[in-house]
């Protein structure tokens, strides 16, 4: 409600059922909770959910990244984490020395330098889940950058562990290299292959065998007992092995959906709220010299990290209040900050005082990245003073209409190109279609979107939309000159694909986004074969967020091939639905475009009240506008009343319908479904008219609108496809 992350929630749940509240006032829960037996099923049940944690956070990271990431994330993730390490030994050394600290509190300052130094991928993608910004320029920043920071340090942790052997021993310290190298190989040789052969063992479409989730799971814990073996830290090897797990379906994808929602939603919350439990205020002693220099460390650390994170992305002329943002995202500390100082204090490397002023400082940032990260960047800011985008706008100018058009699954590709290709496109009208592949993102945590240029011989990541681009490819051909595609890949979570789509819309100065219906209807056209909630939740998000105009393609099963106008044995029928307001207007302005071809007739259904005080219903201004829209298409018709072409001029007809009331026009609809192959109507939304009064309490999907809803409901048996027209929200 106030913003902040649930992470932030279950800090406050170790806070108030730890020493600091509940313990003071309640014995007898002190006695129960924190007696031994129930402390080592705690730090059990901690530990195994924080191992299956980051193995699930290893599933999800995508490695590649590291070598398509550009300079910008590439140079702020690696002086995130470099500099403040450097400064930070800089400033222990100095401190050491004037405190005059003994070699173990030397070392504890160590190990604080080299946490607080870390920026964890997992805790900046939970982060940016949490602030909604995941799939924003600034979170897929975000995120390149920790993926960076996060490989250099377990590189350096590693490095540091056996260095710390070494000093105990060098022949241990060769043995444990020995035995980390050769973990690595049997995980690149043995387990990925193995891996790699379970997923060609698994059919398309079928979930996996339950015997290959239970080895790779036991593969995880025996990893784990190994890391601790040769001196790593526990969850050395779960990250490698959840690194070597092919990412996506069908292996990926089922371990994350398996498992993620029981450690992230049960066992991580536990572990977090234990971790703060154990936290004792009263052992924080401030006036102790190894309290102050471990402040004075934290804050160098800290604004070493800050102002390292900040200088690439405003040396690349990055807005000031973004760079800010992207410094606040890589301070920020998390779960996996927890566990390294809880491991640490359990096996005595820092002590209680020390841990409980970390802790301290992770709360505090938890609390300060989330409210400062929320008032420096809003996504929704790219669209401020953006231009009037819309059909009407691209007609008046005489200027190539640009498409965006999203494809969510396989059947929704010749339904687009039909309807693109019924738009007329000609070298004197041409269109530029822009068409975004829409994947969701399964079993990782890096949104990725790729750019196919359908003009280059040799197709980057072409698999991912091999069938959508050699379809695409045809409807360029077949139509040299007049349209121009480019695909595009949009691989994301379901609830952020909204932001692709208007984003590509946004970039490529787009007057029109076209998205498919959510429901699929059997090629009878009459029964509905299934519906995906998820798709209509994206469509209404992209009708409230586009900056341009959006319309909702309805298909009746008619597109189940594509068929290019040209050879066409009959005209193709097209009904448009006219009965005023802005969206009705920019419908017309699109149908005007289909009757320039030859192939096309076009029907103006216009739909006008008999009720006398229909005027004061509507306002003036928008009268005036919806006459000069209709005012060429009526002037022909009445031009032709009297000749042998009664009621068209060309391939342009017009209907005049004069009705009372919902019902009437309802039943007017319904007598002509079977006359056209395609209906197009403006969405219409929340306008108030007796045309379609007693329909509003019926209308079922909003983003149809009242009209729109009526034509692509069950209640209408036809065949024809309905295009439903909103013209640009956003100004």
């Amino acid at each position: 409600m106030i913003g902040l992350p649930m992470f932030v929630a279950e800090l406050l749940a170790g806070v108030f059922l730890g020493y600091g509240v509940a313990v003071k006032f309640i014995q007898k829960y002190a006695i129960t909770v924190f007696r031994l037996n129930n402390q080592d099923i705690i730090g059990t049940i901690s530990l195994f959910a924080y191992t299956m944690f980051i193995f699930l956070s290893g599933v999800k990271m995508d490695l590649s990244i590291v070598f398509r990431t550009g300079s910008k994330a590439f140079h702020t993730g690696s002086l995130a984490m470099v500099a403040p390490l450097l400064l930070g030994a800089g400033a222990q050394l100095l401190l050491s020395r004037h405190f005059q600290l003994n070699k173990q509190e030397n070392l504890q300052l160590m190990f604080v330098l080299t946490t607080h130094s870390l920026t964890s991928f997992p805790v900046v993608a939970c982060l940016l889940e949490d602030l909604k910004i995941f799939n924003s320029e600034l979170g897929r920043l975000g995120l390149s950058s920790s993926i960076i920071s996060d490989i250099l340090g377990v590189v350096l942790t590693t490095l540091a562990t056996l260095a710390k052997v070494w000093d105990k021993s060098i022949g241990l310290a060769i043995l444990d290299l020995f035995l980390v190298v050769a973990f690595v190989l049997v995980v690149i040789y043995v387990a990925r292959p193995t891996m790699m052969w379970m997923v060609s063992q698994t059919p398309e479409g079928r979930p996996v065998k339950k015997v290959y989730i239970s080895v790779i799971v036991l593969a995880v814990l025996g990893s784990a007992m190994l890391s601790d073996w040769y001196h790593m830290t526990l969850v050395f090897g779960p990250m490698i092995l959840g690194l070597a797990v092919p990412d996506g379906p069908p292996l990926g994808s089922a371990l994350v959906k398996k498992f993620d929602p029981m450690v992230s939603g049960v066992f991580m919350p536990i572990f977090v709220t234990i971790s703060m439990i154990k936290a004792n205020p009263e052992d924080l002693n401030l006036s102790t010299k190894v309290a102050k220099a471990n402040g004075l460390l934290v804050l160098v650390t800290v604004l070493a990290k800050f102002v390292f994170s900040l200088l690439p992305p405003m040396l690349s002329r990055m807005p000031f209040k973004d760079a800010l943002a992207i410094a606040f995202i890589m301070s920020y500390k998390g779960v996996v900050e927890m566990a390294s100082y809880g491991i640490a204090r359990d096996s005595k490397v820092i002590d209680l005082e020390v841990y409980c002023f970390v802790m301290a400082t992770i709360f505090v940032t938890a609390i300060i990245v989330p409210f400062a990260v929320r008032y420096l960047y809003d996504p929704m800011r790219k669209y401020a003073g953006y231009q009037k985008r819309n059909i009407m706008q691209s007609a008046a100018n005489d200027a190539e209409l640009r498409i965006v058009t999203c494809i969510n699954r396989p059947d929704n590709t010749a339904a687009m190109i039909n309807l693109l290709d019924v738009s007329c496109p000609n070298k004197e009208g041409p269109i530029a279609v822009y068409v975004l592949h829409l994947i969701e993102l399964v079993g990782r945590a890096t949104p990725v979107f790729i750019s196919h240029q359908l003009q280059k011989k040799t197709l980057s990541n072409y698999s991912y939309s091999e069938n959508v681009i050699l379809s695409f490819s045809h409807f360029q051909r077949e139509n040299h000159g007049s349209a121009y595609v480019n695909v595009f890949t949009a691989i994301s979570p379901t609830e952020y694909m909204h932001e692709d789509i208007c984003t590509l819309a946004l970039d490529k100065l787009a007057s029109l986004i076209v998205v498919p219906f959510h429901k699929k209807w059997s090629l009878d056209g009459i029964t509905i074969e299934s519906e995906d909630l998820t798709l209509r939740s994206i469509n209404c998000s992209v009708m409230e967020r586009a900056p341009c105009s959006v319309a909702i393609l309805v298909d009746r099963g008619q597109s189940e091939s594509v068929e290019s106008m040209a050879s066409r044995q009959a005209s193709y029928r097209v009904a448009m639905i006219f009965l005023g307001g802005s969206d009705d207007r920019e419908a017309l302005t699109f149908a005007k475009r289909m009757a320039k071809d030859s192939c096309i007739t076009l029907t103006l259904v216009h739909f006008v009240s008999t009720v006398a005080d229909q005027d004061r219903e509507i306002k003036q201004w928008e009268k005036v506008l919806d006459n000069e829209v209709l005012k060429e298409i009526i002037q022909n018709h009445n031009q032709d009343q009297d000749g042998a072409n009664a009621g068209h001029h060309g391939s342009v007809g017009y209907v005049r319908e004069m009705v009372k009331d919902g019902t009437e026009t309802a039943t007017s609809l319904r007598s002509m479904v079977d006359d056209y192959e395609l209906f197009i109507v403006g969405r219409r939304y929340k306008q108030q008219s007796n045309l379609t009064s007693g329909l509003d309490e019926w209308s079922e999907l909003r983003e149809l609108g009242v009209v729109g809803d009526l034509l692509a409901s069950t209640d209408f048996t036809t065949k024809a496809s309905v295009l439903i027209v909103q013209q640009q929200k956003t100004s």
